[in-house]
């Protein structure tokens, strides 16, 4: 693992490689083979300058950009694709198969699963991403989906997002909504169903501080 100190306290596996200026905590695990893989079997690539927490497990399989970090308990599986500067908060699941693009963040307490969050995507605490229509069966591969999230979507806390739906670029879900079906881009959207209360551009600035809230992202 270059550029890096492995202390007694951490568990690394073969074939995992770290980038230079990388913090990994002591009881983090790195590299744990997936069930049914053989240690080593399955490599680990984590980009420069990685904080990783104590606690955290990050299976063999992913492929993980530079500026990462976690908190403490976070899970990485297999099969996962993460952009340079993402962050993953205490206790939140990756399962198998997302696909994350660069600068996303995602809170504390979180569930994905075989879900794709473009650029830019924020994530607040305790979002569930489920991934299929019903108990799994023996079709799972060929019907399983998770949701597909645009650029510079906020997320609030305690969202349910149903498999298969798209979320438009630049739209903001509210606290506590359950996702059932496709949101158009710049939306603003709140309760069970999904209603639309307005567009992005209808925002105002509570400090004024700014013409529209997302003007900085400009």
């Amino acid at each position: 693992m270059e550029g890096m100190e492995i202390t007694m306290n951490q568990r690394t596996y073969p074939h995992v490689n770290v980038g230079i200026n990388s913090d990994i905590a002591d009881f983090a695990i790195i590299g744990k083979p997936p069930v049914g893989k053989t240690e080593g079997e399955l490599g680990l690539f984590i980009g420069q300058s990685a904080i990783i927490r104590e606690f955290c497990v990050i299976y063999a399989g992913s492929v993980i950009g530079d500026f990462f970090n976690t908190g403490h308990y976070a899970v990485i599986r297999e099969d996962n694709i993460i952009g340079n500067n993402c962050s993953i908060g205490t206790s939140s699941e990756l399962g198998p198969g997302n696909r994350l693009g660069n600068g996303v963040r995602i809170h504390s307490g979180c569930f994905l699963e075989r879900v794709t969050l473009k650029d830019g995507v924020f994530v607040g605490p305790n979002t569930v991403f489920l991934d299929d229509l019903h108990p799994r069966c023996p079709e799972f591969e060929r019907c399983g989906k998770g949701a597909y999230v645009e650029e510079n979507v906020s997320i609030g806390g305690n969202v349910t997002i149903l498999p298969h739906v798209r979320i438009g670029k630049n739209s903001l879900i509210g606290g506590g909504t359950v996702v059932t079906k496709d949101v158009p881009p710049e939306s603003v959207v709140t309760e069970i169903g999904i209603r639309r209360i307005k567009s992005i551009s209808d925002l105002k600035c509570f400090k004024e501080l700014y013409t529209t809230p997302y003007q900085w992202r400009k």
